[in-house]
């Protein structure tokens, strides 16, 4: 648990919260309001698969136009599809957006659902975006665990682990949970600027000292 947190305060200093994802950058540490909430779970389904740039530029563009569950389901599919066009994959998200947007209206009453039972019941909602959401629309004490935070764990030997969601479930016994809230954005940035998945740039890393390099072949 020491070391781990020792490289939480190491990082935590290091990557300013301005510099970090879109999805982190809309994040607040309290409960936000179901408008906000609903653009940070709309924004982690646009954000699969995709670079954060174009999360957010995918985003900007829908919101401009459709913000709101009611708003999405009478948007014209083809709209949509141009709207969110930089996310990539946008024909298969423009219907994700759309079921999704229909369950929360009609199941939900139009609210995003703050448990994790409820907002896994949605279909296309993963345990990733589930966990992004109620972390940062509702400050859940929750590990969102993308490739990065699965992935960099692993590397630096605090965890061995072969699935995200064991990842989950081991880095919950060993992070004091102060940093919870901001574990994803933290190393989801670490993973895109400096521990990248194949020739980390080890020379430059805050935390080389403290690393394993766990299945690192090559590096800068």
């Amino acid at each position: 648990m020491e070391k781990i947190e020792s490289i939480m305060q190491i990082l935590k200093k290091h990557f300013a919260f301005s510099e970090r994802t879109t999805l982190n950058r809309m994040k607040q540490n309290q409960r936000v309001s179901n408008s906000e909430a609903f653009k940070i779970l709309i924004s982690c389904l646009l954000s699969l698969r995709t670079q954060d740039k174009n999360t957010e530029k995918a985003s900007n563009n829908l919101f401009q136009i459709a913000s709101t569950p009611e708003e999405i389901l009478a948007l014209d599919i083809n709209e949509m599809e141009k709207l969110i066009y930089k996310s990539g994959h946008y024909k298969k998200k423009s219907r994700i957006l759309k079921s999704v947007s229909s369950e929360i209206l009609n199941r939900f009453n139009g609210i995003v659902p703050d448990t994790e039972e409820e907002l896994l019941s949605i279909k296309f909602v993963g345990r990733k975006t589930a966990n992004i959401v109620l972390n940062f629309a509702f400050g859940k004490d929750v590990l969102p665990i993308d490739t990065h935070c699965h992935r960099i764990p692993n590397r630096i030997g605090v965890i061995n682990t072969k699935k995200p969601e064991e990842t989950e479930i081991e880095l919950q016994k060993i992070l004091p949970k102060e940093y919870w809230k901001d574990f994803n954005g933290i190393f989801v940035l670490f993973g895109k600027t400096i521990c990248l998945p194949i020739s980390p740039k080890c020379s430059s890393c805050p935390i080389n000292e403290n690393c394993q390099k766990i299945g690192v072949e090559k590096f800068r």
